[in-house]
């Protein structure tokens, strides 16, 4: 094959929920919106489910049609964007529970819907989603399943607006009997005041920091196509932007910025065949890497650039981006195992 594979750890995926929810005392939640982080919304909600999970998270109505046809009927799946208009009846066809974000939001969910349950998204803030302090009021939580809010700096613990966003957490949500949230993988990682009734990880379940422990989920093996010598001064991909300084084994590696592998990264990326780093050689193109295997005492067959050996965030550094980044914009081409 001259595609990349993709293999996912559902088992890494499983622990790394188990360590999450292990750290808290109150009912841990999994967020799979972006297709599972790119992963698969449906193997990973599935793997996520069968390990104990009963609450799932969405961005958008749309990503919970494959969900809900992997997960069923029982469990709960919410929708940070709320209830937009042309949302009702996916809403309601597949049992949803929209976070709604706004006055208009409410308003059009129990005009339309009359019944049908509903959690709230409060802006502590982040200024990015939910309902504003001054639009606040604690009666809307009335027949709420849940009140929410995200924390903008909980990758950071130090940061001060983590102690700010909790207060006023706690300040708009005082007195209130449904469950309230706050805490992500980050929050989770804050500790037991951020924790409330329910927390709901995500990048670290897949792998990523803030959670330095978690599990490798996601690796990518790239094969070999085709392998040159270049001699000092000859040159290899778009711009001549590697130059050889002396005799050097070049690979021709099948993926490239459409598979996610971005433009950004080119000659900074290292890849590994087995426990020996290779560097990448030149600019990534659209479907081809150059790498330097000169180290190597024979031509691999593969070469993999994501892995317990390059974590996700240590290839997102060479690119200077963050893991999320780049475990969402892993392309269709690749083919996808699990294990």
């Amino acid at each position: 094959m001259a595609t990349g594979t993709l293999t996912i750890d559902l088992a890494a995926l499983q622990s790394n929920w188990a360590a999450l929810n292990a750290m808290s005392a109150t009912e841990t939640a999994a967020v799979v919106k972006a297709d599972g982080y790119g992963l698969g919304s449906g193997r990973v909600a599935k793997a996520l489910a069968a390990a104990g999970v009963r609450q799932f998270f969405v961005a958008v109505t749309e990503e919970a049609a494959p969900l809900r046809a992997a997960l069923g009927p029982g469990p709960v799946i919410n929708v940070f964007s709320g209830h937009m208009d042309g949302d009702t009846q996916m809403i309601a066809d597949l049992n949803l529970i929209p976070m709604l974000n706004s006055p208009e939001q409410i308003a059009r969910h129990t005009t339309a819907l009359p019944g049908h349950a509903y959690g709230l998204q409060i802006d502590t803030g982040m200024n990015r989603l939910g309902i504003e302090a001054y639009d606040w009021s604690p009666e809307m939580a009335a027949e709420a399943t849940l009140v929410m809010s995200h924390l903008a700096c909980a990758d950071a613990p130090d940061h001060p607006a983590n102690d700010a966003q909790l207060k006023t957490f706690l300040s708009m949500t005082a007195g209130l009997r449904c469950p309230r949230s706050l805490a992500a993988t980050g929050g989770t990682l804050l500790g037991p005041d951020y924790h409330f009734d329910l927390t709901r990880p995500g990048i670290g379940l897949y792998g990523g920091l803030p959670f330095e422990a978690a599990q490798s989920v996601a690796t990518v093996d790239l094969p070999v196509i085709q392998t040159r010598t270049l001699q000092a001064g000859e040159s290899a991909g778009y711009g001549c932007a590697f130059v050889a300084e002396k005799e050097t084994k070049i690979a021709t590696v099948s993926a490239g910025y459409a598979d996610g592998l971005i433009r950004a990264m080119s000659g900074k990326a290292t890849l590994y065949a087995g426990d020996t780093p290779v560097p990448l050689a030149g600019r990534v193109s659209m479907d081809l890497l150059t790498v330097d295997i000169t180290a190597l005492d024979h031509v691999p067959d593969t070469l993999q650039i994501l892995g317990p050996r390059q974590t996700v965030d240590q290839l997102a550094d060479a690119a200077g981006t963050i893991g999320y980044e780049i475990l969402t914009s892993l392309g269709p081409r690749y083919k996808r195992v699990t294990k």
